[in-house]
Formats: C-alpha cells, structure tokens, sequence
C-alpha cells in the first residue's frame, strides 16, 4: 500500500510524510485542509508544525498499528 503513496516513509508502526511550505500562511492553509479531511475520514494525523514545515505522521492508535484509515487518509490528503 505504501508503494501507491507518494513520498510517505513507512516507519515502525506509523507512516511519515514531510512538507515545505512557501511561508507559515501557506503552511497552515495545508493543515486547515487536512484537519477537514481528517474530520471526514474520523481519523487524525500527529502533525508538526514550525514555520513554513509540516510533518504529518498517521498510525491507528486503538490498535497500535497501520491500518487501511492510515493508507486511506494519507492517499486523501495526497490527493489535496
């Protein structure tokens, strides 16, 4: 599933993407959009923030580990 993501790291137990933004407005514009989705999908990224860089980790907290809501929820926001 991750081979269909495009520029996820697939680390234990979670998947990893890291974005690089034009200025912290752009950046946080992305993460408005992505809390959106994340509402829809009921499933919500670990998100780090710090000017102008976000990284966004998703992983299925109630069981520990990837899930199709992780692989799902990535391939939405890749779709952004």
């Amino acid at each position: 599933m991750i081979a269909k993501l495009a520029n996820w790291k697939k680390e234990p137990e979670k998947i990893v993407k890291h974005y690089q933004f034009k200025d912290f407005v752009e950046a946080f514009a992305f993460l408005q959009k992505v809390a959106t989705l994340a509402e829809k999908h009921n499933h919500h990224p670990h998100i780090i923030n710090v000017y102008n860089r976000v990284t966004l980790e998703l992983t299925t907290h109630d069981s520990m580990a990837l899930t199709a809501k992780d692989y799902d929820l990535a391939a939405a926001i890749d779709a952004l």
